[in-house]
Parts: C-alpha cells; sequence; structure tokens
C-alpha cells in the first residue's frame, strides 16, 4: 500500500497469490505494475481501491497525466509485445498491471 501511494512502479516482487500456495506472476518476473497511485486496482463487486488514496482516479473517462487506456502509448507496447492489461479484466480492474 505505501508503495502504491508513493506512485512507484513495481515488477519482481516474490511473493504468493493471497490465500493459495501458488507463486504470483510478480513473483515469477511475469508481471509489472505500472504508476499505481493513477492506475489504481478496483474491485468491481465491493468497490474497494488499491492504493486507497488512488480513488481520485477510479473514473477512467477523466483526463489525468499518467493514466493507462487503450489509447495510451504504454498500453499499446506492452499489447504489442503480448502483455496482457489487468484494466480490461472484468471483476476487478486492475489498471497498473501488465502481465505475461
Amino acid at each position: 500500500e505505501t508503495s502504491m501511494r508513493d506512485n512507484n512502479t513495481s515488477c519482481f516482487n516474490y511473493r504468493k497469490v493471497a490465500g493459495t500456495k501458488t507463486v504470483s506472476k510478480h513473483g515469477r518476473g511475469m508481471a509489472i505494475d505500472i504508476n499505481p497511485l493513477n492506475n489504481p486496482c478496483v474491485k468491481v463487486a465491493s468497490g474497494r481501491v488499491q492504493p486507497a488514496t488512488g480513488k481520485q482516479f477510479v473514473n477512467r473517462s477523466k483526463a489525468f497525466a499518467h493514466k493507462i487506456d487503450k489509447t495510451d502509448l504504454c498500453y499499446k507496447l506492452f499489447i504489442k509485445h503480448g502483455f496482457r492489461w489487468g484494466g480490461a479484466w472484468r471483476s476487478t480492474k486492475d489498471y497498473q498491471h501488465f502481465e505475461k
């Protein structure tokens, strides 16, 4: 939470998927989170936002600096190189997240 609040981009972080024994994509070096404050993770059903201070960036129709969307160069480059974007997921919108 603290690192996300500081808007730190992060990649390798050895950890397991919460509640499992499976090593996460970040733990295998196959995922990256970019500008997490400006591109928060939103749990659709509960409305929970991570980082909590990212609530001001949940409305993706607004224009603001460092926003990742389908028109953004960051999005286009990661997709071009075979990554999947968390902003396209259904039950969770993880706008900061790209994974292979």
